[in-house]
């Protein structure tokens, strides 16, 4: 069925700050992620843990098989490109040098929110230009959870599908963050109630992730009950958008508050045991500091169907499509080499591997 035409921007209701604020607000985003990126690491919980080592692998290194299935598409690599950016002016060439590496690879990806497009009616780099790229690959739309709240329903989710030709719809949430922002959204009331509307009437896939805070067992079972086709925890240990929201603040007072934040959060490594015990059936994606291949062998581990990496491959996306396609190349023979000194001669297979408490001072 083809999806309505979106309402005209004037019929939404009046946004605090209006588009080009908006505008303003993800380039301050862009910006002050990758001053994330280039310092300190915050902790994803999966240091704490290691892989017993293998010594006689008895298996072939380059006949190692990394392929996997995502709800119902088949992947060569068990990666998805997370959420990273929909409003920025940059965004259209960070997307296409995204698109054209998955392609390549043969992964997964999900674009940044797609708020601004559905708004302003700009594409911000957010339109049929991905498929065009990528038309191989499983795409995946984005907006935030708290739009539900805001008139957004079925007739704007299907619209985000089809700018881009998507494959499924990610909600995010992200209640921190628009408690920390001035413009944020803060009525979360009855948000349960719409996703599960919004899962029996979008017609594809529709998943949930948080954007850096972590998703609790118990979230995860009430999600899974009004039908969530999967869950990215999207864990503490990557992007803190707590300090992000301090770096865009002027005042004194709201720094501070948002400074209190920075590490709130339940650790990727945590949520996803947690989550994969209390929802065994439901495919999961890894994510939050995801920082090489060993994570990404942790989290599949852990009961990760795909890990997923956005911070991690910013300064490449911004770049070119060729460094995108390096960094994930770097990562695969990571991963490809973690599945050798496990003796694993696949995903299924390293997903029972032994993997005990990192020894301490040892």
């Amino acid at each position: 069925m083809a999806a309505k035409a979106l309402r005209p921007p004037s019929s939404f209701p009046p946004q605090p700050d209006g588009a080009a604020s908006i505008y303003t607000r993800k380039e301050d985003h862009l910006d002050l992620a990758m001053q994330q990126v280039a310092g300190p690491a915050r902790r994803n919980g999966f240091d704490a843990w290691e892989f017993e080592h293998c010594a006689l692998p008895e298996i072939a290194l380059e006949e190692i098989d990394l392929r996997c299935v995502f709800l119902g598409h088949a992947l060569r690599l068990p990666l998805l490109i997370s959420s990273m950016t929909g409003g920025p002016q940059r965004a259209a060439s960070i997307n296409r040098h995204l698109a054209e590496a998955a392609q390549e690879l043969g992964i997964a990806m999900a674009v940044g929110s797609q708020r601004i497009a559905l708004e302003a009616c700009g594409a911000s780099g957010l339109d049929r230009i991905l498929r065009t790229v990528a038309p191989d690959i499983p795409l995946f739309s984005n907006f935030g959870a708290a739009q539900l709240n805001l008139g957004y329903g079925c007739d704007e989710a299907r619209r985000a599908v089809e700018a881009i030709g998507a494959d499924g719809l990610i909600l995010h949430l992200n209640p921190l963050q628009e408690a920390l922002q001035k413009e944020g959204e803060t009525d979360w009331r009855h948000l349960l109630r719409k996703i599960e509307q919004l899962v029996q009437g979008l017609g594809v896939p529709l998943m949930v992730k948080e954007i850096g805070c972590g998703i609790s067992p118990a979230l995860a079972r009430q999600l899974a009950s009004v039908g969530v086709a999967a869950i990215d925890v999207a864990g503490a240990g990557g992007t803190s958008w707590a300090a992000i929201e301090a770096g865009r603040m002027e005042q004194a007072d709201a720094k501070q508050v948002a400074a209190c934040f920075t590490h709130w959060g339940i650790p990727t490594s945590r949520a996803l045991r947690e989550v994969a015990r209390a929802c065994p059936q439901l495919p999961l994606i890894g994510s939050g500091g995801i920082r090489h291949g060993l994570d990404v062998a942790k989290a599949l581990r852990y009961g990760a169907t795909l890990a997923g990496q956005a911070g991690g491959v910013l300064a490449a996306a911004m770049e070119s499509t060729e460094a995108v396609l390096r960094h994930f190349r770097i990562l695969e023979q990571q991963l490809r080499i973690a599945c050798f000194c496990t003796g694993s001669p696949d995903v299924a297979t390293l997903r029972q591997a032994r993997i005990v408490a990192a020894a301490r001072n040892a």
